[in-house]
């Protein structure tokens, strides 16, 4: 009788344990996505990215933390034709004035700091890099299940993104492209 009781308590221990430690979910590439929206004076471009990997820090059902990598080389416009314009646009993104994707193929996000807001809603501080630059990011993330969705714009000239910006060129006119980007982030874990 006292045997079962020690394997009772160990075994609440261990439960409980568990229950109390962090957990790491790895998101599903696959069916997680980025898109984006870059614009500039006469109009704006669209598309997507790819994840390499993620994973979502929980403790119960807290979120704590997370990282991912994004594959720089997936770039892909969405809102022109092949053979009208696309090559060339994605060519240009994945190019040294934009990304450098040769030289820098992954992206980094790290949540470095977050609070719960409620109803599974978070503000999130991160560490994103891009071209080897680290600079922060502040949005809010949504939790639902075995989801989360974020939105937020990324100011290209923190990481030495400069092409067309008026901020560091003049006479651009007509030529002026915006320094923030737009992504709207659906993660699946």
């Amino acid at each position: 009788m006292k045997n079962l009781k020690t394997i009772a308590i160990a075994a609440l221990v261990v439960l409980s344990t568990t229950l109390t430690t962090a957990q790491n979910k790895k998101i599903d590439v696959k069916k997680s996505s980025i898109a984006w929206v870059g614009k500039k004076v006469t109009g704006q471009h669209n598309g997507t990215i790819n994840f390499s990997s993620g994973t979502l820090v929980f403790k119960g059902k807290a979120l704590k933390g997370g990282e991912f990598v994004v594959d720089m080389n997936s770039i892909n416009t969405t809102d022109l034709q092949a053979g009208k314009g696309k090559e060339k646009l994605d060519g240009h993104l994945k190019a040294d004035d934009f990304f450098g994707v040769e030289k820098y193929p992954t992206a980094k996000l790290k949540i470095t700091n977050l609070s719960g807001k409620g109803n599974g809603l978070y503000k999130v501080t991160a560490d994103l890099t891009i071209k080897e630059v680290t600079a922060p990011v502040t949005f809010d993330l949504t939790v639902k299940g075995n989801a989360a969705t974020a939105a937020f714009n990324v100011d290209r000239t923190k990481y030495d993104i400069k092409y067309k910006s008026k901020n560091f060129f003049e006479n651009l006119g007509d030529n002026v492209i915006s320094d923030e980007f737009e992504l709207s982030v659906n993660l699946v874990f």
